[in-house]
């Protein structure tokens, strides 16, 4: 059987490494997706609700139902928001409560952001970094089997 070099040895592992290290960076960016489309979600609703507080008692508004297709609603109380807490939860709140709490999601959100795009960019550099590594490693391994 064939001794192993060391830098045969080195190469494997850092194969290995590098699949793990590629695999970690397609769940960030999974993660770091999911958090913008709720980002997105949460900005229409602070929107929304900005707006709705320039609205009277039965205002006339579109309310969108989906497929880009609206119904026309009669504001019934401007000052009370139903909100989702979690866990297929929601409670009403008067709208000045609902405003903080998507504000605050928004904020915990873009916290959670950055700290998963800190992650993607340490990764990316590991792997980068690693991607040299390999190459040098076979170059190596090459010249030495020539």
């Amino acid at each position: 059987m064939a001794k192993i070099s060391k830098e045969e040895e080195e190469l494997r592992k850092l194969s290995v490494e590098m699949r793990f290290l590629e695999q970690t960076a397609e769940t960030l960016q999974q993660r770091i997706s999911m958090m913008n489309a709720v980002m997105t979600d949460l900005t229409y609703a602070n929107m929304t609700l900005e707006g709705i507080e320039q609205e009277k008692e039965n205002a006339e508004l579109l309310v969108p139902i989906g497929g880009s297709s609206y119904i026309k609603v009669k504001l019934a109380n401007p000052d009370k928001v139903v909100v989702g807490m979690g866990a297929g939860v929601s409670v009403e709140k008067t709208l000045p409560e609902a405003k903080e709490i998507v504000k605050e999601r928004l904020g915990e959100l873009e916290k959670t952001m950055r700290s998963a795009q800190q992650q993607f960019t340490q990764v990316a550099q590991r792997i980068n970094a690693g991607r040299n590594r390999l190459e040098s490693l076979l170059a190596t391994v090459r010249e030495g089997k020539t």
